[in-house]
């Protein structure tokens, strides 16, 4: 071979190694998805063709506005450069103003003392920087250093240009293909979340399609409680489950996502901020390993409703493309909620409405309570001008009477009279309920909170908010469900049974009692602060005997209303009825009143009332002096008897009920039964 040929095979080798690197550089690049890491494998190649000491790849980082650099030297060492601002730093030079730079001497460089020393620790003496770019987007630079103050050769310059521009469309497929990817993965996770409107049903879904995202290895959720005070968390992270678990609930200022919630702005947390923090979960999520935290708010119709926090292993793990991202799915998640929350609103309002239809029509069904108190005696209207007094204010009121003196009537009365007079009127029997479903009753009940619990319930409360509540034969709230009437009458406030949400209540409270309260309090069987709770504005109601000369007008009324209802005319009431009438102690009240007048009507043949009085002269009857008496009288006298020795308390282990070997309600229906009163066993 001559000279010749062998000057041109000399100098067409090294070109032909260029062009052979730049094909593996190339075909290396498009089948790897990390930049870097196909850097760091042909690093070595690279600095042994140029004969460098030093290639570095500097990507710009616009959240923090300076350039992070990557490094990968001849013996196969690599890491990252501090990074810094994009006017310190020769690869920021090169960036901003697009175009190459070459330093023939670093140590004669006087133009960025924040980055040459970093280079002369690393033994490079020259350094050549060129740009990272395509036409529509400029990425960064990519530097070589030599070990020698020398300038790069204009063939290795154009060389590294060239590996330079592949790098350049890498980034570039790689930002169009992850912008095609979260395209997809975001129509996917908008699919699966307006899959479901339910609440308890959509947090698993979110959870599902934000764990999707990879660019992260854990994410935490927080809700905001309608309070603004506490902030609920639900997260994918196991060794975390401690403290994110079943939507634990934590005050709001000890929240990850206090700030970003707050600012309504994407916050990032660092090892640092995580370590600082005086938070159970934050220290946990330290001690894991976790370098990075992006709290990103969950923003719809004007309204917080908590915020998306994934996490990383790995320091300033996230970029603007990964937030902007990250926005966009928080996006979705903020409008789900928001439907969700709107969806379970409107669930609650057909739930209430449908409750509230149920007890007005039982309502309607019931006895007409429309009717006008009816008396004229100074003991009734007593208490009706105290009724018209509290009624216009909100105050609570305890009426007090026997079985059948019209309780309830005058509760009506004291909420018609009111401010509240134009919403509902509720009214709860505690003795009608057994003391198991009482709690459920009152507060109302979440799905599932017990065996047969198949829908959310809501409570007496929640139904009468706004208006007024009446808890008739208050005495007979077991005494471990009284702590919570304590706090509905303090605070106003109650959870539905099963459930941790607080629910606020507006509502004007009226108890009624034929117990003695104050007795019961003195026995241990009604607390004491709940009495003086209820104690606000009592009105006792007197009994019929103690009204007699109201008895005529009653009887009147009740003739009246029971023959137009029975379809009949009655216009005269017998001498003798009403007087016999005038004489009967009515151990029940007006009710026994009016069924006494209701059986009348039903037995009256034509316009004159025909009362079956021979019952009044059965009950009148007493035995002389010294006989035995019926077997009737002997029991009344013994229950009297044995009231006077417990001075009238019928329950407990030393009460009536006990000694006589009865239940308490047995003994009461007794004492109805037998007319029995208080005046029979305390005077």
């Amino acid at each position: 071979m001559s000279e010749t040929a062998i000057a041109l095979e000399r100098t067409a080798a090294p070109e032909r190694d260029r062009y052979r690197l730049l094909l593996e550089v190339t075909d290396r690049v498009a089948w790897t998805q990390s930049l870097p890491e196909a850097l760091r494998e042909l690093a070595p190649p690279v600095l042994d063709l140029t004969g460098g000491e030093l290639l570095n790849l500097s990507l710009y980082d616009p959240r923090r506005d300076c350039m992070r650099t990557h490094y990968f030297k001849k013996n196969q060492e690599s890491g990252e450069f501090d990074a810094l601002p994009v006017d310190e730093a020769v690869c920021g030079w090169a960036w901003k103003h697009q175009e190459p730079i070459v330093i023939p001497d670093i140590e004669r460089e006087q133009r960025f003392p924040g980055f040459t020393p970093m280079l002369l620790n690393h033994g490079v003496r020259s350094y050549t920087v060129l740009p990272i770019s395509t036409p529509s987007r400029h990425f960064g630079a990519l530097g070589l250093g030599k070990s020698v103050p020398e300038a790069l050769k204009s063939e290795d310059v154009e060389f590294l240009s060239r590996v330079a521009l592949v790098g350049a469309l890498a980034l570039e497929n790689e930002r169009a293909y992850r912008a095609f990817e979260e395209q997809q993965s975001l129509v996917a996770i908008s699919r699966e979340l307006s899959s479901s409107l339910e609440l308890e049903k959509l947090l698993p879904v979110i959870l599902n399609s934000v764990r999707s995202i990879a660019r992260y290895e854990r994410a935490i959720l927080c809700l905001l409680d309608e309070d603004g005070k506490h902030v609920h968390r639900y997260g994918d992270a196991l060794e975390w489950e401690a403290f994110v678990n079943h939507g634990m609930a934590i005050p709001f200022e000890q929240s990850l996502s206090a700030c970003a919630i707050q600012t309504r702005s994407v916050v990032f947390l660092t090892a640092a901020d995580l370590h600082g923090m005086n938070e159970s979960l934050a220290r946990a999520m330290y001690e894991s390993g976790v370098r990075s935290v992006c709290s990103v708010p969950l923003v719809a119709g004007n309204r917080v409703w908590g915020a998306l926090n994934p996490s990383s292993m790995t320091e300033n793990a996230f970029g603007t493309p990964e937030v902007e991202y990250l926005q966009q799915v928080a996006n979705q998640i903020a409008a789900a909620l928001q439907n969700a929350h709107a969806y379970r609103e409107i669930a609650q309002l057909k739930e209430r409405i449908a409750q509230e239809k149920h007890y007005l029509e039982y309502e309607i069904r019931s006895a007409n309570r429309s009717d006008d108190i009816v008396g004229n005696s100074p003991s009734l209207k007593r208490v009706l001008d105290y009724a018209a007094i509290v009624a216009d204010t909100d105050s609570t009121v305890l009426i007090s009477g026997e079985t059948g003196t019209g309780k309830e009537r005058i509760a009506r009365l004291v909420h018609s009279m009111s401010r509240r007079k134009e919403r509902n009127f509720i009214k709860l029997n505690c003795a009608a309920i057994p003391t198991g479903l009482l709690e459920s009753e009152l507060f109302g009940h979440e799905k599932g909170a017990f065996t047969g619990a198949i829908s959310q319930k809501l409570g007496r409360l929640e139904l009468a908010d706004k208006g007024t509540l009446l808890l008739d034969e208050v005495g007979e709230i077991p005494v471990e469900l009284q702590p919570k009437l304590l706090r509905v009458l303090q605070d106003q406030e109650f959870e539905r049974l099963g459930g941790t949400k607080t629910i606020r209540v507006d509502v004007r409270l009226i108890a009624a009692t034929n117990r003695d309260l104050i007795r019961a309090v003195e026995e241990k069987e009604f607390r004491g602060d709940l009495f003086y709770r209820l104690h606000v504005f009592p009105l006792h109601l007197p009994a019929l005997r103690d009204r007699r000369e109201d008895i005529p007008i009653l009887v009147r009324h009740f003739v009246d209303k029971c023959a137009a209802r029975l379809h009949k005319q009655i216009d005269v009431i017998p001498d003798e009825a009403l007087e016999a009438m005038m004489n009967w102690r009515w151990p029940g009240n007006i009710r026994e009143l009016e069924n006494f007048i209701e059986r009348s009507v039903i037995l009256s043949e034509g316009n004159r009332l025909s009362p079956p009085l021979c019952e009044l002269r059965e009950e009148m009857a007493r035995p002389p002096a010294g006989s035995e008496g019926t077997l009737r009288d002997r029991e009344r006298e013994h229950i009297i008897e044995i009231l006077r020795q417990t001075r009238g308390a019928l329950s407990g282990p030393a009460g009536a009920a006990a000694r006589l070997g009865l239940k308490r309600t047995t003994l009461q229906y007794k004492m109805q039964r037998l007319g029995i009163s208080r005046t029979d066993y305390l005077n």
